[in-house]
């Protein structure tokens, strides 16, 4: 295995941002009269994009499209001034990431964050690296588990993507990883289970950020 690129997913891989996105939506469904969730269930509501999100955080039988509009109104409402209060970088990502630079390999973002939030989230949380693509949701790119954004962040790169080691923490991004021919870890520090990462086609598990390197120069 030769490497020469890594694409890191965002939420839950680099960031743990659950506690704004559970208060975000949590303060939604409240203004709506629905009923809140803790925190530990947006680990399962999370990953497949903002839309997915808020159809999940409803009660069953409210999961109409008028409603579930209406609470991603005021999600990104609330997330606009309140996105980033509690989210902070994962112990050690700052070292990998460091790590991962000193090795001269290249670095991208792939995330189901809609594009304007995920870059805004990168360049407050992780502007001192540098990733070559910041690629989020938007309407020209299909979410993940489409392998089209990280077969596009490939060809942006000029790598094959045979070249890359992609690292997530869910089962849509070891699937994505899959989909697009690429190397796929799974983060076990993130929101989901080992069981979930290896049926979606983890090749590789690691406990902690530094893990990472044992592959990479290995």
């Amino acid at each position: 295995m030769t490497i020469r690129a890594v694409i890191f997913d965002l939420d839950g891989t680099l960031l743990d941002t659950i506690q704004d996105i559970a208060d975000a939506v949590n303060k939604t469904l409240a203004s709506l009269g629905f009923p809140e969730h803790e925190v530990k269930a947006y680990k399962y509501f999370v990953g497949d994009g903002e839309d997915k999100l808020a159809f999940r955080a409803l009660p069953e039988g409210r999961r109409d499209q008028a409603t579930v509009s209406a609470v991603l109104a005021g999600f990104r409402k609330i997330c606009a001034r309140h996105w980033g209060d509690k989210t902070s970088r994962f112990p050690g990502i700052p070292e990998l990431l460091d790590s991962v630079t000193r090795m001269g390999l290249k670095m991208a973002v792939l995330s189901n964050k809609s594009q304007p939030f995920t870059k805004d989230t990168v360049t407050a949380f992780l502007a001192a690296w540098r990733f070559e693509v910041v690629l989020g949701a938007q309407p020209s790119v299909p979410a993940k588990p489409d392998p089209a954004g990280a077969l596009n962040i490939a060809s942006l790169i000029g790598l094959a993507p045979t070249d890359f080691l992609y690292l997530g923490d869910s089962g849509v991004d070891m699937k994505t990883a899959v989909a697009a021919g690429m190397y796929p870890v799974g983060a076990l520090w993130g929101y989901r289970t080992a069981d979930e990462l290896l049926t979606a086609g983890a090749k590789a598990l690691i406990e902690a950020p530094a893990g990472l390197l044992g592959l990479l120069h290995g």
